[in-house]
């Protein structure tokens, strides 16, 4: 498929000027703009609108717009960049062995626009904290998008590092972290937090203890309040922090407390009816989540995901769980009434 290339990079050069800028007025002429292109450049989505029959000069609305199903990327290439099998690419884990979602990219370097962007609508400049990761099922597979944006922000701060399954260093450091008062983020996957509270409970009322969800097959499967309830009580915190990113994403939203997602304003969220993927849920109802992350403007922007959510009132989001037909991805955390 040929396209002039010249025409593509002016496109996407002004879609990287207006992404990271973009206002509630403004967002659904981006997203219409990158929707059209989208459909024009990226064969994969291009394929799926015309297998569901929309054709692209009839979508006036962002309500219009049609979200892939996050599976494609476990067996297409889904960019517009006109990249192969050899090209760089980050994968999530596969925990049940049924395939892994790459997702590819020409370079890295958006990517890095939107974490950074990310990290700081959250929670201000990235090099203001020291880092103590604890990651180790992400750490020892590689390709993964989570380490690669940890690397980047602790490479920012020059303050903090990995610590695999050493737990003992780990605790000698954030007791030093509490002692001279550092601003510290605790990042881990939900086991290794577990697992850590359990052998060195400490008060880090001081500290930012966050999770990135996931048992990764090693612990019993548990709901985000359980774990926050046995989490907030180990380290004497007030609330556990959280961070919702995909392989399959660009960006990232954070919760600061209660499980309650704040998305950048490049990102939106769309509850869709459990048993009708275009049919918009009610705001408050639990249904199938739909992310626009105008950030992916190279792969795909519209994505459907097999998490199970609610909107408010105000585009915040909360994480219920999985739907129970799709895979046990890394992400999950089980289902709460």
């Amino acid at each position: 498929m040929h396209h002039n290339t010249s025409n593509i990079t002016t496109l996407k050069n002004g879609f990287k000027q207006r992404v990271f800028k973009v206002s509630e007025s403004s967002f659904n002429a981006l997203a219409l703009d990158i929707f059209y292109y989208q459909a024009k450049y990226n064969p994969v989505y291009a394929k799926f609108l015309q297998l569901i029959d929309v054709r692209p000069e009839s979508v006036l609305t962002i309500d219009q717009i049609p979200f892939l199903p996050v599976d494609f990327f476990k067996h297409q290439i889904v960019s517009c960049d006109n990249l192969d099998a050899n090209s760089f690419y980050f994968s999530s884990s596969s925990t049940t062995g049924m395939g892994v979602s790459k997702h590819y990219l020409e370079n890295t370097t958006l990517y890095e626009l939107a974490y950074q962007h990310s990290f700081e609508y959250a929670f201000g400049n990235p090099s203001a904290f020291t880092y103590r990761f604890l990651l180790p099922s992400y750490l020892e597979r590689g390709g993964s998008s989570l380490v690669y944006m940890a690397e980047g922000l602790l490479k920012q701060s020059g303050k903090g590092g990995f610590y695999l399954y050493d737990y003992v260093s780990l605790a000698h450091d954030l007791e030093e972290d509490l002692a001279k008062g550092h601003k510290t983020i605790l990042l881990g996957v939900s086991y290794a937090l577990l697992d850590f509270a359990e052998q060195y409970p400490m008060d880090l009322s001081e500290i930012v203890v966050m999770e990135t969800g996931g048992m990764k097959g090693k612990r019993a499967e548990m709901s985000r309040k359980a774990l926050h309830a046995y989490l907030t009580k180990a380290f004497n915190c007030e609330f556990i922090a959280s961070e919702y990113g995909m392989t399959e994403l660009m960006s990232q939203a954070y919760s600061i407390s209660n499980g309650v997602y704040v998305n950048p304003p490049w990102m939106r969220i769309q509850i869709m009816e459990s048993t009708d993927p275009f049919s918009p849920e009610q705001n408050g109802k639990t249904g199938q989540v739909n992310i626009m992350d105008l950030s992916a403007f190279n792969s795909c922007a519209f994505i459907a995901t097999s998490d199970l959510g609610r909107k408010y009132d105000n585009g915040h989001f909360e994480i219920i769980g999985r739907h129970d037909y799709s895979e046990a991805r890394g992400c999950n955390l089980m289902f709460d009434n």
